[in-house]
């Protein structure tokens, strides 16, 4: 998430899709409030599927044990915690506090911006975030942070939702993420918010579009991989 910290604001209209500031506060809201339950939905939804995709999303990350790696929008630290697993030194950053006060992992976590992260340049051996690049304001803004803090030759793992690409699977995908996920966050945590989250798929680009600004932001080795038959999405890279 972006912006300078802000307290309150209402959570997203799932009918509108803020922009700016607007979306910053709507965004930090809608995670505030969903935070208790956020990993248990998670499970749920997507029948524990997101375990196997954060830990392979730190065995693409393709770094040597007892590296420094920021995780970013670390909501409750399940990254963290795969991190550690790996045998690297993991820092959460959050924007939510709520996120931040549910997190349950021993790794030092920072309450910043992650578009203006309070870290000097080149400083990190990798990045990892995991399902948060939807809830950005300006996705190019970030992909120049990341190329800022990490060090050349480090490397970053970006995961992220996606839509398969068989047109079959693409539409029972949208069955079951747009009515039925919905039923199950609004059961267990926020309607609101479960109705938002299927349609906030829109705000990512497409994914050339996604390569080409990383490639932009100063990284080698792009890769896009689908996960679970395209409904997840992994994105790695190298720092030039």
């Amino acid at each position: 998430m972006t912006g300078l910290p802000v307290t309150g604001g209402a959570l997203p209209d799932p009918d509108h899709l803020p922009e700016g500031e607007e979306k910053v506060r709507a965004v930090r809201a809608m995670f505030d409030t969903i935070a208790p339950r956020y990993d248990l939905v998670n499970r749920l939804m997507t029948f524990r599927m997101d375990v196997r995709w954060r830990r392979l999303t730190v065995t693409r990350l393709s770094l040597p044990s007892g590296a420094t790696v920021l995780d970013l929008a670390c909501g409750t630290g399940d990254l963290c915690g795969e991190l550690v697993r790996g045998g690297h030194l993991p820092v959460g950053v959050d924007l939510s506090y709520g996120m931040l006060a549910a997190a349950r992992t021993a790794a030092p976590l920072v309450h910043a911006d992650i578009l203006r992260l309070p870290v000097a340049d080149a400083t990190v051996d990798g990045v990892t975030c995991g399902f948060a690049l939807r809830n950005l304001v300006d996705l190019a803004a970030f992909f120049d942070e990341l190329s800022r803090v990490v060090r050349p030759g480090g490397r970053v793992a970006l995961l992220e939702v996606a839509e398969p690409p068989n047109p079959l699977l693409r539409w029972g995908h949208g069955i079951y993420f747009g009515r039925v996920v919905p039923r199950i966050g609004g059961a267990l945590s926020d309607t609101a918010a479960y109705r938002y989250l299927p349609r906030s798929v829109a705000y990512l680009p497409p994914p050339g579009e996604m390569v080409a600004m990383l490639v932009g932001a100063g990284f080698s080795d792009v890769r896009r991989d689908l996960l679970s038959v395209g409904v997840a999405q992994l994105l790695t890279a190298t720092r030039g």
